[in-house]
């Protein structure tokens, strides 16, 4: 885990080092919950902080900081923003932005938490931050694409922190969740953050992709897998550098690992089972690859976000140029 800066002794004392000195005669002028969520928010915009671990805007990042700091609830109602700070708790949040803003640290590694389908994760470096638009498909039941279909047993590939795992875990009681992952340290997160939220119906087991999953079989595998391509990850902005990169690179066009998952999904779904997947701004160089596969791009609420869902029996159908296109990948 990134942690947060620790209050420095100096600090303590009521002397602020030259490090702190522009938010120090900031600082005496900002008062409110408000004040230091408006300036936070300002700074970071005027910083040119990207945004996109789990926030999308400067002023959700400032409030979360904020709000963490302060040991405040997310739904912190509006009333408390008039209240007033103490000079300690002032100086720990800006601490927190200066850290922000001179080394990028993603927010979620600030706080080491992040909230994904309404559920408080723990965050750190092991693994990427929870951020999928899957997280809707959870709170939706996965309808109308389910259609109503039984689930007994539900997989998620390459799980991470175990998000999505502990999330449809958490929703459906009634299911068997296994969440699998190659990265023994993402695994313990998962495992960590699965005693957090007591998704008794979820484990977790160490996998290459479906290598251990020899003879299990699923009605829904669900799976938020690397998609970025080589040129996008050398080029992304240094927030991502915190994050592990086996969990992003994905060959020169994002589909390494999905056309595998493509190939052998077959192998552990259900007759009548159904693969949810995620692979973000590769979705051209999908469909260029395999036009003539009927995968269903889902609408979200902020319109069409690279997720797809597809039936086991089509996967069938298209197997022979699906494994041609897996297999030379090595």
């Amino acid at each position: 885990m990134i942690p947060a800066r620790p209050l420095a002794p100096s600090i303590i004392r009521g002397q602020i080092p030259r490090s702190y000195a522009m938010t120090a005669e900031a600082a005496s002028e900002l008062h409110t919950i408000i004040d230091l969520i408006r300036y936070g928010a300002s700074r970071f915009n005027a910083e040119g902080l990207t945004f996109g671990h789990s926030y999308d805007n400067a002023l959700d990042e400032s409030t979360q900081l904020v709000l963490h700091t302060l040991h405040l609830p997310p739904d912190l109602g509006p009333a408390y923003g008039q209240a007033r700070l103490t000079a300690a708790e002032k100086a720990q949040v800006m601490a927190l932005f200066q850290k922000r803003i001179e080394q990028r640290v993603p927010v979620a590694y600030l706080t080491g938490e992040a909230w994904f389908a309404g559920l408080s994760f723990k965050s750190d470096a092991r693994a990427l931050v929870p951020r999928s638009p899957i997280a809707e498909l959870i709170e939706s039941g996965f309808e109308p694409w389910l259609g109503g279909r039984e689930v007994q047993r539900a997989l998620d590939l390459c799980t991470g922190s175990g998000c999505i795992a502990i999330a449809m875990a958490h929703y459906n009681p009634e299911w068997d969740v296994v969440g699998t992952d190659i990265s023994d340290d993402a695994l313990a997160l998962a495992q960590e953050n699965k005693a957090r939220l007591l998704a008794d119906n979820a484990r977790f087991i160490r996998s290459d992709l479906f290598s251990a999953l020899s003879g299990e079989h699923y009605q829904l595998i669900v799976t938020n897998p690397p998609y970025v391509t080589n040129d996008e990850t050398d080029a992304l902005p240094q927030e991502y550098s915190y994050e592990p990169e086996l969990g992003l690179r994905a060959g020169d066009d994002g589909l390494d690992l999905v056309l595998k998952i493509l190939r052998d999904a077959p192998l552990h779904l259900s007759q009548e089972g159904l693969l949810v997947c995620e692979v973000g701004e590769s979705e051209h160089a999908l469909v260029a690859l395999l036009p003539n596969v009927e995968f269903t791009w889902i609408e979200f609420n902020v319109g069409q976000m690279g997720i797809f869902a597809v039936e086991c029996s089509e996967l069938i159908v298209h197997h022979p140029r699906i494994r041609e296109l897996a297999d030379a990948r090595g």
